[in-house]
């Protein structure tokens, strides 16, 4: 199904979006800015890149593992009341990092702080994206509303570090890019659970599970809430979309370190950050118009076929990057970069499949985790390698891709039967 421009304007001015995507802008803008906001912070008063790193690792295990709980309650009993008080309790968290960082406090201290700090931070971002299940029907107009997400969130995740160096490297406090970061993570959190489309969904959930809303049962027939230790993940569907998101994670992870040693070793590190920002922006412009008219045309082979593309042009793009030449790097990452969107475009769209509707929060949460824990994996072991062989190093990078493409490939009938099944009936 494919989404015009007409589609994307006709959600965005749905009656009752603007409200929560102005306040999502704002909200979900610092979800890759606080870990490095936090690193940058650290390191500027300790003076330690491995004792700042740690720090900023405890906060990304704990927004890994934070995502998943909080996406499962979000989903049980609405998201107004959860997002409210967990925006308190990470406003308290927060205070005490701060704290703890300025008052000299070792890892015994901040790396058990650093991690709650991250359990407790809002997961806007699924709640953001099944909103609009309640705001758009079904249709092109959905399918654009969802790449919206994906290509926000991409844009974010570039916007957020670019940012975070900025406000640290011409500010004279090095916990201002910390502060930003916090203040608009709970101002948007805040708004976004206040709006009437949030409320008015959290109504629904309640009436729901109460059992007084009696047209949720009539209008989503086998759409039940999949409950248990491993929740919305018993789907085999869903387990094959969030390795597909962790493929992802894991390539462009390594695109983010090695063209950064590419440039360096070219003499234009400048040059690192200038690319990665233009990457983004021919990837939006690009899933644009993939919108359009996608292809392969159905989901199931979707997953497999875009990695392993995007998999053998990051390959290729490690292999020119010890020729010295910007330019040369420049046109095959733009060229790698217009597959970004319509790979994270299709991971929403595969929430939709393989997910139960009211597991959507839960769901995306998923997805969103396995891209940012497949980022850290991807960087480091790029890093690794690029220490030991240069530039070239990144390669792994593709390597892994197309290994969890072929694995995509392989496991491509369980989306498919997800497609003949509607999502929440029993395996």
């Amino acid at each position: 199904m494919a989404a015009s421009l007409g589609d994307y304007r006709a959600a965005l001015s749905s009656p009752g979006a603007a409200a929560p995507v102005l306040a999502s802008v704002l909200g979900r803008l610092p979800i890759s800015m606080l870990s490095l906001s936090a690193l940058l912070y650290v390191q500027g008063v300790s003076g330690s890149y491995a004792f700042a790193g740690a720090v900023s690792a405890g906060t990304l295990v704990g927004i890994g593992v934070g995502m998943i709980v909080q996406g499962r309650l979000l989903d049980r009993v609405g998201p107004t009341r959860p997002l409210l008080l967990f925006s308190a309790a990470y406003l308290v968290m927060v205070a005490a990092l701060f704290a703890g960082i300025e008052l000299g406090a070792g890892l015994a201290v901040l790396v058990p702080i650093a991690l709650v700090t991250g359990l407790v931070t809002p997961a806007i971002e699924g709640s953001s994206r099944a909103l609009w299940t309640d705001l758009v029907p079904a249709g092109p107009r959905r399918e654009a509303a969802y790449a919206y997400e994906s290509i926000s969130l991409e844009v974010f995740f570039i916007l957020g570090p670019a940012l975070a160096a900025v406000l640290v490297t011409t500010t004279p406090w090095p916990g201002t890019a910390m502060a930003v970061a916090v203040t608009a993570e709970v101002t948007g959190t805040v708004w976004f659970a206040l709006t009437r489309a949030t409320r008015t969904r959290t109504a629904r959930i309640r009436a729901a599970r109460t059992g007084t809303d009696r047209t949720a049962d009539s209008a989503a027939p086998g759409r039940t809430r999949l409950s248990g230790v491993f929740g919305v993940m018993a789907r085999p569907g869903m387990r094959t979309v969030a390795l597909a998101s962790l493929g992802f994670g894991l390539t462009v992870g390594s695109v983010e370190v090695g063209v950064l040693a590419a440039t360096s070793a070219a003499g234009a590190p400048a040059m690192g950050g200038v690319l990665l920002s233009a990457w983004s922006v021919v990837s939006v412009l690009a899933g644009v118009l993939y919108g359009m008219r996608p292809w392969p045309r159905e989901l199931h082979l979707r997953f497999p076929v875009l990695l392993a593309g995007f998999s053998v042009l990051v390959v290729v793009l490690a292999l020119v990057a010890p020729s010295g030449s910007v330019l040369l790097l420049a046109l095959v990452m733009f060229v790698a970069g217009a597959l970004i969107t319509p790979q994270t475009t299709a991971h929403s769209l595969g929430v939709e499949l393989a997910a139960p509707g009211e597991s959507a929060t839960e769901a995306f949460n998923w997805v969103v985790t396995a891209v940012v824990f497949g980022v850290s994996v991807g960087q480091s072991l790029a890093g690794l390698a690029v220490d030991v062989f240069g530039p070239v190093g990144f390669v792994t990078g593709g390597v892994l891709g197309l290994v969890v493409a072929g694995l995509l490939w392989a496991l491509r009938g369980t989306l498919a039967a997800d497609a003949r099944v509607p999502a929440g009936t029993a395996a």
